[in-house]
């Protein structure tokens, strides 16, 4: 005979109901928490989405695209001739805008970045020059010279000259020389030799631009075109 201890005499108690709908409402908090988590850690170290407003750098990017730029480069990732790079305006080169419109929606996509930040001034430009480079325009039939050796610019925009303007520049240490894609319609460092000779601060970039993300018919990897620049001597410097 079992006592009134013995588990067995005790009658099992009658499980609790899962509510399903609080079930799945916090199944839906929970993805949504990790995936704002995994944005903001993505923010922060690995990409951030820029929008291209102008066609200077055409026709690798057209107005209206939106990109990735990758944030480990510069840093674990080092920059190189031709990459494409997104930089802070921290000399100026562009005029003031005025504080744009926001929505709570747009504030949140910024936040998270998944859409580019409207309040910072930011160029777009494809590396010429890195520290210690002489970058000289141009030679007898019109190409570009780097170290003395000339390039041929696959990406330039079709019927464009690699520069209307003469110039030489030796690039100093911890700075770049950066031109647009479309020679005729970029303002780059030819034009902005008063503000420390047109050279960018390589600590003002922000990231290597590396996909278009829209929109959906030109999704696609950004090209370095780093075959332009293999023959390239080091510098003297």
């Amino acid at each position: 005979m079992s006592h009134a201890s013995d588990p067995a005499a005790t009658p099992e108690r009658p499980r609790k109901k899962r509510n399903p709908v609080w079930s799945a409402v916090r199944e839906i908090v929970i993805i949504v928490v990790v995936a704002l988590v995994i944005s903001l850690l993505v923010k922060t170290f690995f990409f951030r989405a820029f929008y291209i407003p102008s066609g200077s750098m055409e026709e690798t990017l057209q107005v209206n695209d939106r990109i990735f730029a990758n944030l480990m480069a510069p840093g674990p990732f080092e920059l190189n001739r031709g990459d494409v790079v997104v930089f802070r305006d921290d000399q100026g080169w562009l005029p003031p805008i005025p504080a744009p419109a926001s929505t709570p929606v747009s504030d949140f996509f910024t936040f998270v970045g998944l859409a580019p930040d409207p309040s910072n001034q930011h160029l777009i430009k494809r590396i010429i020059g890195m520290p210690g480079d002489v970058v000289t325009c141009c030679a007898p039939d019109g190409k570009l010279s780097v170290n003395g050796t000339e390039i041929t610019e696959s990406y330039i925009y079709p019927g464009d000259n690699p520069s209307d303007t003469e110039f030489s520049a030796t690039v100093p240490d911890d700075k770049l020389w950066v031109m647009g894609d479309h020679r005729g319609a970029s303002a780059d460092s030819r034009f902005h030799e008063d503000l420390q000779g047109g050279f960018v601060d390589i600590s003002s970039v922000e990231g290597r631009a590396a996909v278009i993300s829209w929109p959906l018919d030109r999704i696609g990897k950004i090209s370095g075109h780093h075959e332009v620049f293999e023959n390239i001597p080091a510098s003297a410097n």
